[in-house]
């Protein structure tokens, strides 16, 4: 089964720089540099033919998030792997995202406040995945919760990967998913 990514935050988040370190690193080669506008990326097969990608290189162009699919299609078709493989090593930040998932850890609190780092599995392109983030006070309390009595958590916030490892910053509406009831 295909997955087509239309989400338009998901598509409009990507970094053109590292949709240029992706390709590099898979065998396509910069063949031309449209001024500060675009590059043209090329690859090539045993049978003579090749494939051209044309990078938007700012994310503030109309129709960039098409761009995007357009250049996830390319490559689902070439590497004959899902766009939600693919988008999952190019996706380095996501901003106002929807995080549902379960506490895993919880580390010792802060102790000269009410707050501490936690880590959730949540869902991220559709895989699980270890999301680390910071909480203070009343939510660090429901995390607390959600972790003793094995509850689903969502919140909304800005995924961020360092290294290897997802953070969600600035986070909003951290809560216990009553939706999983009905």
């Amino acid at each position: 089964m295909n997955v087509t990514v239309k989400d338009i935050n998901i598509l409009q988040s990507i970094q053109p720089q590292q949709v240029a370190n992706y390709l590099q690193n898979h065998g396509w080669h910069k063949q031309n540099h449209l001024q500060d506008k675009a590059s043209i990326w090329i690859q090539g097969n045993e049978g003579g033919e090749s494939a051209t990608i044309l990078l938007p290189l700012n994310q503030d162009i109309p129709g960039f998030p098409v761009s995007m699919s357009v250049i996830l299609e390319t490559l689902e078709t070439i590497e004959n792997r899902s766009q939600l493989e693919i988008i999952s090593e190019l996706i380095t930040t996501a901003n106002n995202i929807k995080i549902p998932g379960f506490v895993r850890q919880i580390h010792a609190p802060n102790a000269d406040q009410l707050s501490g780092t936690i880590v959730i599995l949540g869902v991220v392109c559709d895989k699980l995945r270890e999301i680390q983030m910071e909480l203070f006070n009343h939510e660090y309390i429901l995390a607390i919760k959600a972790y003793q009595e094995r509850l689903p958590i969502v919140c909304t916030g800005d995924l961020v990967k360092e290294d290897s490892c997802f953070v969600l910053k600035n986070i909003r509406n951290f809560a216990l998913d009553e939706s999983w009831k009905n």
